[in-house]
């Protein structure tokens, strides 16, 4: 998740650099996306409920990480290819069988090709609203479709205050509010919601953005949850001493819960259509 949503996050390139140091956690521990929310933003996919059989979408992933999200829409008969500025991540998304160019959004060069969908599943807070947006529109077909979404998650609260007291204790200097985080996190996101949306209106390519939302459950078991944290953006350049006595605090929260919880997500994405003209 974004550290700042109400920053310059796109200029954080040091945090944005740091979820390869364990590619392989990061794949393995990060949530996926609501399958509806995908078959939603691909509905011409072959895979996608009522739609004709076909060679699939061509579907661009921003950010495409360790190829999570392409991954997925792969399954639903998407051509996927993607773009990734740390080749650690990039690496990994190769050995899954993804065509993958290292490069950041703004600077990649697309060679001509174009797509029926330009997606970024939690990236593209890393990429300037209005240049990313513009470059989208460059890149899609008429009609095709700009989809940027993030998984936005609420901790219960017995578990959020246990950890987010660990965390203040441990990173005093954090920049930002570890319980309105855990607990709150969709109000700041409203904010990079909001960017997101202002710049697809002023890149002047797309039709009005829409904003769409998933809500689901996932069961956490303790060690499920401790191997996803240190992926997350908080966290990501931790020194290991540190990190060790969060995760100490965050196993005698979710123990004290039984070993296990609820984590409550809402799916949010920012999505418009490339103008005809």
């Amino acid at each position: 998740m974004p550290t700042n949503p109400h920053g310059e996050v796109h200029r954080q390139r040091q945090v944005a650099e740091s979820f390869g140091a364990d590619a392989e956690r990061y794949d393995r521990a990060r949530p996926r996306y609501p399958e509806g929310l995908l078959e939603r933003i691909v509905p011409g996919a072959p895979g996608s409920p009522g739609s004709p059989a076909g060679p699939g979408e061509r579907v661009l992933d921003v950010g495409t990480g360790t190829g999570i999200a392409a991954r997925q829409f792969q399954a639903l008969g998407c051509r996927v290819s993607g773009v990734e500025p740390d080749p650690r991540l990039a690496e990994l998304a190769r050995r899954f069988g993804l065509a993958v160019d290292v490069a950041t959004f703004e600077d990649w060069d697309p060679a001509g090709r174009r797509y029926d969908a330009v997606v970024a599943a939690q990236a593209w807070h890393w990429v300037d609203p209005v240049a990313g947006a513009a470059k989208a529109a460059r890149i899609l077909r008429p009609g095709g479709r700009l989809a940027a979404f993030w998984n936005v998650f609420r901790f219960p609260v017995e578990v959020a205050d246990a950890i987010a007291e660990v965390c203040r204790r441990v990173m005093p200097e954090a920049p930002f509010d570890f319980g309105a985080m855990l607990t709150g996190a969709m109000d700041g996101y409203q904010a990079l919601f909001d960017k997101t949306s202002d710049g697809i209106r002023k890149s002047g390519g797309f039709t009005e953005p829409e904003r769409w939302r998933s809500d689901w459950e996932w069961t956490y078991t303790r060690d499920a949850w401790l191997d996803q944290m240190p992926t997350l953006g908080a966290f990501t350049r931790l020194p290991p001493d540190r990190m060790a006595e969060v995760l100490d605090g965050a196993r005698t929260a979710v123990d004290a819960m039984g070993g296990s919880f609820t984590m409550h997500y809402a799916t949010v994405a920012i999505t418009a259509v490339r103008s005809e003209a």
